[in-house]
């Protein structure tokens, strides 16, 4: 079974900036394409950044380009998404997920419901 923990949320002011962390048992990490989501409160999940298996290829929501980014550490089994200039709107649950998409594309791994696992989120809130 398949697990996935983030960690890294907490309540920040705007402007400030803020690096999520994701911890995923998913039998062999570096074989999976790795994706955060978040949901505001009364708004849909919606994804944020994608990232391949190797991590040569990354895909952004258009809201946080240039502003948000996602790496991973196959060694730690550790997916991270580093945000910067943190806005009001960034108020959300913060999701780690996985397709289990074992290739080297990240845009294909941006539809929740194509997400085979989920972690039980991070919450983070930024005060204006």
């Amino acid at each position: 079974q398949a697990k996935l923990v983030e960690s890294g949320g907490g309540l920040v002011q705007a402007g400030a900036s803020l690096r999520l962390s994701c911890v995923a048992s998913v039998g062999t990490f570096s074989n999976y394409a790795m994706a955060w989501f978040r949901q505001a409160p009364g708004k849909e999940r919606e994804h944020v950044a994608a990232i391949s298996v190797s991590g040569k290829n990354t895909y952004y929501a258009d809201s946080v380009k240039c502003r948000f980014t996602i790496s991973r550490d196959n060694a730690k089994n550790t997916v991270y998404l580093q945000r910067n200039s943190l806005k009001h709107e960034d108020t959300a649950v913060y999701y780690c997920a996985t397709d289990l998409a074992n290739n080297d594309y990240a845009h294909t791994s941006s539809i929740a419901s194509s997400m085979d696992y989920w972690g039980a989120g991070t919450l983070v809130t930024v005060s204006s």
